[in-house]
């Protein structure tokens, strides 16, 4: 009798298993989207501001010097976050696919950056360096399209259309620093917004 109610016992918690992967799942990790786009987009109205006049321009190495110092307090936060969200972070499918796919965001952007400088100075152009704020957008609009396939929530969907179609717009604006601007508009719509949203949505989680 032991040994029947000790195996329906594991089949009960195993079916339970199998019911909690398959429906849709809250996704936590909505606080580090809010960090990346607001970090990252005070940065981009900064440049903005050096490029048309209305902050100070201290010579070539003041882009490298902002960004670098965005740079290093997004990782700081990006440490903060983590470690309040570790208890969570393998709780449910769809967190444990998310979470990977930004993780391999993060070196993809990180890649594609150096990519772009080195070209940039292989070839004396500034084009490759242009493209960045576009390429950024894009990585983005792939982990958005794995996070609807995942969380099976419709609406991330429209993080992702719009992170393709931000992609699309600031390559269109990528030689003037109306560039700065509207990426910084971009990252309010495809990280900030969302963001808070499934920081509303996973609270209990978090």
């Amino acid at each position: 009798m032991n040994d029947q109610l000790t195996a329906l016992e594991r089949d009960i918690g195993f079916l339970k298993s199998l019911a909690e992967e398959g429906r849709p799942a809250t996704v936590i990790g909505g606080s580090i989207l809010v960090a990346a786009g607001l970090t990252f987009g005070i940065a981009s109205l900064a440049e903005w501001a050096v490029w048309t006049h209305r902050a100070p321009n201290f010579g070539p190495w003041t882009s490298l010097a902002l960004w670098g110092a965005s740079f290093v307090i997004f990782m700081v936060e990006l440490a903060v976050i983590l470690r309040r969200l570790a208890p969570h972070k393998s709780a449910g499918r769809a967190n444990r696919t998310l979470s990977a796919a930004w993780t391999g965001a993060g070196y993809t952007i990180f890649a594609l950056i150096a990519c772009a400088l080195i070209a940039a100075w292989r070839t004396g152009s500034d084009a490759p360096a242009m493209l960045i704020p576009a390429m950024i957008l894009c990585v983005y609009g792939l982990c958005w399209t794995v996070a609807a396939s995942a969380a099976g929530k419709s609406w991330v969907w429209a993080a992702a259309v719009g992170s393709y179609a931000s992609a699309a717009l600031v390559a269109v604006f990528c030689a003037g620093p109306a560039v700065y601007l509207i990426y910084a508009l971009a990252l309010v719509a495809v990280a900030i917004l969302p963001g808070l949203a499934l920081i509303r949505q996973s609270r209990p989680a978090q």
